[in-house]
């Protein structure tokens, strides 16, 4: 069947993030810009709010893990922003970015559990229905279900029966568990190369609009993974990150039995390379 590829890997700021991050900051009135902003992300959340924010003239403040990724801490504050990392981890970052908002009365723009970021992450399937009316499935990457709740949203309100897809790395699949049991499980730090995918909960608003319009959320390991990265590089010439494969690597592994035709959102392309090693 016709396999087709959304590459937001090729968006401003390397991921799909800068839709929802730039939905969010239009929508603040003059004054919440003059205060600023605050987000808390692992990475590409944390570019795409940075460079809104530079480009809509807003100060920005974003707090990452100590874990993260070195290139996407460099890339973020290249746009601008102040980047907050000592003695931030995964499941602190929240606590830390909404303590410093209430300090400095800035706005905090959250990951995925936001109805503007839901919806700004909802017009790369838009675009998909809309420029290729005979697709039947789409299959996106899965953290915090931003972009997956999005997805589901939009293709599901323009073509009813359309299928939707998400994918997760087996070490944190705790979207997949939620999905089954029907209620959100929420997990500790999981160890992936999926950077973008080491969220421990799906969002509130996220997962009741996926239990309701996606038809199934499947995971891979690290070792599938990895290998779609360097086979999506030899193949088609694009840097894409272990994040941004989930769902390539999804249908490589045969974990989907899709209805052609197929659309697969490429999240992000913000890779480190020193995985390639």
């Amino acid at each position: 069947m016709e396999v087709r590829i959304k590459c937001e890997n090729l968006q401003r700021a390397g991921s799909f993030k800068i839709r929802g991050a730039m939905n969010a900051l239009l929508q603040l009135d003059d004054d919440q810009r003059r205060r600023g902003v605050v987000a808390f992300s692992s990475g590409n959340h944390a570019q795409g709010v940075a460079l809104a924010a530079r480009l809509l003239g807003i100060p920005a403040t974003i707090v990452m893990p100590e874990s993260s990724v070195a290139m996407k801490v460099q890339a973020t504050e290249s746009y601008g922003a102040k980047v907050v990392t000592a003695g931030v981890t995964s499941a602190t970052r929240d606590t830390i970015a909404r303590e410093i908002a209430e300090k400095n009365g800035a706005a905090v723009i959250p990951p995925f559990d936001d109805t503007r970021i839901i919806c700004g992450a909802a017009t790369a399937a838009l675009e998909i229905v809309e420029e290729w009316h005979e697709v039947n499935t789409i299959v996106t990457p899965l953290g915090g279900g931003g972009l997956l709740s999005g997805t589901a949203l939009s293709s599901t309100s323009l073509k009813p029966g359309i299928d939707v897809y998400g994918v997760e790395p087996e070490a944190g699949n705790d979207g997949e568990r939620s999905f089954k049991s029907g209620k959100i499980v929420t997990i500790d730090p999981p160890k992936t190369i999926a950077d973008g995918a080491r969220t421990l909960a799906i969002g509130q608003r996220n997962f009741a609009i996926i239990r309701e319009r996606v038809r199934d959320v499947v995971s891979v390991n690290d070792e599938i993974l990895l290998e779609t990265v360097k086979w999506s590089m030899y193949r088609t010439k694009l840097v894409i990150e272990p994040t941004g494969a989930l769902g390539l690597a999804a249908l490589f592994a045969g974990k989907i039995r899709p209805k052609g035709p197929v659309a697969v959102v490429i999240s992000g392309g913000n890779l480190d390379f020193s995985l390639l090693c």
